[in-house]
């Protein structure tokens, strides 16, 4: 008995190396990933326009945004001196000559020069969130894409279970495996193709997000350094 045992797994092995064998001959089988998405069905078209989206407003609002947080370390030295000086037009045109949304902001604050400080902290305040708006552009649509990228991957999971099923019920007595591998390849690999996505533009939203904040605080960094002036005694 274990002589026939040990037979038979000697005879189990020279299958496997065999096929092996053949397998290596004929070469091995392989997929790329344009033949993946294409078995993901319509919805990894989807996700792939979704990922195209993200990528754009990932790269076009991080190079908007750091230009915004780019500052000349003298600007506010030389406003400070124009105002002292008596300047003011001098301070416009450097601020017009800085196309950045910190000296926008500190434009607006001089041309109301003269009314109550209060007033003036409010048009800068007004501007402000003006800037940060634009500066938001396109960053929610980030945020959709993360959420809906996963849920659209699952939609397709939950297809492709659809489909395996309806092949079964249709099969009858005559199941076959590759009947059934069709809408599970679908089923996972549209759940993998919307986890990229989603995670992705998560990460993508997350920095664009981290870079606004910075913006922001040096925003109101200028403006109180700005009005912190006007309240100065003139020289």
């Amino acid at each position: 008995m274990f002589n026939l045992l040990i037979l038979q797994a000697q005879t189990v092995a020279n299958d496997l190396a065999g096929s092996a064998l053949t397998n290596g001959a004929s070469g091995e089988i392989s997929l790329s990933v344009f033949e993946l998405a294409v078995k993901g069905g319509w919805i990894m078209a989807v996700l792939a326009v979704f990922s195209v989206i993200a990528v754009y407003i990932f790269i076009e609002r991080y190079l908007v945004i750091t230009r915004a947080a780019a500052s000349d370390k003298n600007f506010m030295n030389n406003i400070r001196e124009y105002i002292h000086m008596g300047k003011l037009d001098a301070a416009l045109a450097l601020c017009r000559s800085n196309p950045t949304p910190n000296a926008r902001m500190i434009e607006k604050g001089l041309s109301r020069i003269g009314k109550p400080l209060n007033d003036i902290n409010a048009a800068i305040e007004n501007v402000g969130k003006l800037e940060v708006s634009k500066l938001e552009k396109g960053v929610a649509g980030l945020a959709t894409i993360a959420g809906a990228g996963p849920m659209l991957g699952f939609l397709g999971t939950v297809i492709g279970m659809i489909k395996a099923f309806y092949d079964m019920s249709m099969a009858g007595n005559n199941i076959d495996i590759a009947l059934l591998s069709g809408g599970i390849y679908q089923a996972m690999i549209t759940t993998v193709g919307g986890l990229i996505v989603g995670i992705m533009a998560f990460i993508f939203y997350n920095v664009l997000v981290s870079r606004i904040e910075k913006v922001v605080y040096m925003l109101e960094a200028k403006a109180t350094e700005f009005m912190d002036v006007l309240h100065e005694p003139a020289r």
